[in-house]
């Protein structure tokens, strides 16, 4: 372990929301005049939307956070020019403050190990630098990393991957995983990073014995002090540490020293501050659970509406729907919950316009499988000459609103105006 005056910030989540503002003028606020602050784009290197990724970023820092940001651009080691990866380290090597977030944890890892960015950070820590990483970043700093899509999106039997390992280098032993409290799945279980608890717990049991895991509520930080050799909890959620079967949870205010990091876990553990000396941040809305909340309950609402045919619910659980995604990128929602929200509105869209299309158009339409049914039935009867039958078939259909008229071109049948 190096001794240093540097700051590891982990977030859960969130980290481009309203509920982290706060988190990052506190961050800045304790390093030197005008510190430089940095995104490092890596994660998302291989999606399409990694420049509007990036933007976001940096206009995020500028509107919010009053600080300005810019982007050190490193998306892929294969692709990527001498001159431009050159620009990239330098722009690290410089920065007070490095913020990497969304996107793949195990692409971030294949692409940073075979480059300089690992040592550079590990050397703007020990420096007195601040490295934020959060959500996919998060899972990377650790010394293992959980391929979050390959099992969860694609199917893949359980496993871990080595992680980048920078919390190594200064005598932590873990495992990062942020969306510790996910809730997106709504009828299904999404905690612990989208595993779910049977499929994590299974994850866990690979684990060497002497890793911590460390999981991190969604839009909670934790603030690793190297200087101060503590850590304290910010925004709305917990952190929960698990080591050796055992486990402790610490809420957001809460502090702590770093030899429960390095799996020190004993029975008479405790938080050393209470949440009660907890910032004003403490007390924000909670903004994730509360989003998703809302979110599914809206599209109960929408299937409640669809089972019992009352056209007015499902369509107004649409348009709430519609209100609350809005409303959501208006709090700074994270543009990962407001994108996977829209899909389920365009998907209960797609349901509702499925209905309607199997839906008979009109009245009579409606009706004609059971009328033609009857009049065939009554012509059976007019061929065998039981006439009471035919015409009780026919006064039946009458005060049902049917008229049956006989015709030479044979029978016919209208809705009369009451029909």
């Amino acid at each position: 372990m190096t001794a240093c005056k540097g700051t590891i910030v982990l977030m859960g989540s969130g980290e481009l929301t309203a509920t982290m503002v706060e988190v990052h003028k506190e961050l800045l606020s304790g390093l030197p005049h005008r510190p430089g602050a940095v995104f490092l784009d890596t994660p998302a290197g291989f999606q399409l939307n990694v420049d509007q990724i990036s933007a976001h970023a940096v206009a995020y820092f500028r509107k919010h956070v009053q600080h300005t940001m810019t982007v050190a651009s490193f998306r892929s080691s294969s692709q990527i020019q001498p001159l431009e990866a050159e620009q990239a380290f330098h722009s690290l090597r410089e920065a007070d403050y490095v913020l990497i977030g969304p996107g793949s944890p195990t692409y971030a890892v294949r692409q940073l190990m075979q480059s300089p960015v690992p040592e550079i950070l590990i050397r703007r820590i020990e420096g007195g630098g601040c490295l934020v990483a959060a959500s996919a970043a998060a899972l990377t700093v650790g010394r293992y990393t959980l391929p979050v899509y390959e099992i969860y999106k694609v199917g893949s039997e359980l496993h871990w991957v080595d992680g980048m390992n920078l919390l190594a280098h200064f005598g932590f032993n873990l495992v990062v995983v942020p969306h510790w409290n996910n809730a997106e799945g709504g009828t299904h279980d999404t905690r612990f990073c989208f595993m779910g608890e049977p499929r994590f717990n299974a994850l866990q049991s690979l684990l060497p014995q002497d890793v911590t895991v460390f999981g991190l509520d969604e839009h909670t930080a934790c603030i690793i002090d190297l200087a101060g050799q503590k850590a304290s909890i910010r925004g709305i959620g917990s952190v929960t540490l698990r080591h050796g079967g055992r486990e402790v949870i610490f809420e957001k205010g809460d502090e702590f020293s770093l030899d429960l990091l390095r799996g020190n876990l004993q029975e008479q553990a405790r938080p050393i501050a209470s949440a009660a000396t907890a910032g004003p941040e403490a007390d924000k809305p909670t903004t994730g659970a509360g989003f998703w909340e809302a979110i599914h309950s809206l599209e109960a609402e929408f299937q409640q509406g669809l089972a019992l045919n009352d056209a007015g619910k499902a369509t107004n659980a649409l348009l709430k729907l519609d209100s609350a995604i809005m409303k959501g990128q208006q709090s700074l929602e994270s543009e990962e919950f407001i994108s996977q929200a829209r899909e389920i509105l365009r998907d209960l869209i797609v349901v509702l316009g499925t209905r309607l299309g199997q839906a008979p158009v009109n009245t009579a339409e409606c009706v004609r499988p059971l009328v033609e049914a009857s009049i065939h039935l009554r012509g059976n009867f007019r061929m065998n000459k039981q006439w009471d039958a035919a015409d009780a078939v026919r006064d039946t259909l009458q005060q049902a609103g049917v008229i049956v008229e006989d015709t030479p071109d044979g029978t016919r049948w209208r809705l009369s105006d009451q029909g």
